[in-house]
């Protein structure tokens, strides 16, 4: 009885959580935004940066909500390497709350958004407040990406380009290789985990786990693209090697084994996990 209470708990609060996420947009859209926009007025960069601030501090909040609520708990390991400015954020996908976890953590977050979105009344005014690409870009779309990273935006991109399909092989696209190779950027790759599943395509966010679930991040060293390339191959060529290394790293173990993991225990962070093994809690 007491797990069959736990678990309806935890559906209330995940689709109370959900439901602050959508009225909070709209809040933000009707109050926040408006404001911004008058006392930037004459600053288009300040209004920008602005507005991804409080987009960052939303989500940050949205994520404590969800774990004092009980529905899951999280760690970051690495989470200092993101602080830096002009950042290629390439990340797995196997939740849906994946891009708020990574844009909780970093104050001048950019991303590509469908289109749909800057229509849609929940998600329009944080997505045109923050000048969050559009995927209708077309063939433009790389080089906006890439005058982003080199103006000292974080650009975050799931290569895949949805959330992954539990039990399928994976399929990444290669417009964030492409990004890498023509802008000559180096990659921040970050592994996420999610145990046990949930959240993920196709399954409905009623069908909660047995128990709360918790999300690693891990936030690896910098790899460079020339180290993956042959500068002898066209750009296409070297597209598709960056985009077979970064299937190996994330869908083969290359994460263990092919970058390092540098210092990651003097900012290793562990909420509502207790003490994590080897490092303290803060």
């Amino acid at each position: 009885m007491r797990a069959e209470l736990n678990r309806a708990w935890r559906i209330f609060a995940t689709g109370l959580s959900f439901l602050s996420f959508g009225l909070g947009g709209l809040l933000l859209w009707a109050f926040v935004f408006p404001w911004i926009r008058w006392r930037h007025r004459r600053d288009p960069q300040a209004r920008r940066l602005a507005a991804r601030r409080v987009v960052q501090r939303s989500f940050a909040a949205f994520i404590e909500g969800m774990r004092r609520l009980g529905v899951l708990t999280y760690e970051f390991h690495g989470e200092a390497k993101l602080a830096r400015p002009g950042l290629l954020v390439l990340a797995n996908h196997p939740t849906l709350i994946d891009v708020v976890f990574l844009i909780s953590r970093l104050p001048n977050a950019d991303c590509v958004v469908r289109a749909g979105l800057f229509a849609n009344p929940f998600t329009r005014g944080p997505v045109r407040a923050t000048g969050y690409i559009s995927n209708a870009g077309g063939p433009e779309l790389v080089e906006d990406c890439i005058r982003s990273i080199r103006a000292g935006s974080c650009l975050v991109i799931f290569p895949e380009g949805t959330r992954t399909r539990p039990g399928q092989p994976p399929v990444l696209q290669r417009g964030a290789a492409n990004i890498a190779v023509r802008g000559a950027i180096d990659i921040t790759p970050v592994t996420i985990c999610c145990d046990p599943p949930t959240l993920s395509k196709g399954l409905p966010w009623y069908r909660v786990p047995t128990r709360r679930f918790h999300v690693t991040i891990r936030v690896h060293d910098d790899i460079s693209v020339t180290s993956l390339t042959d500068p002898r191959r066209g750009e296409a060529a070297q597209a598709r090697d960056v985009t077979d290394w970064l299937k190996r790293f994330f869908f083969e173990g290359g994460a263990d084994g092919r970058t390092g993991t540098g210092d990651q225990r003097t900012d290793h962070r562990v909420a509502g996990a207790g003490r994590p093994p080897g490092g303290g809690h803060r």
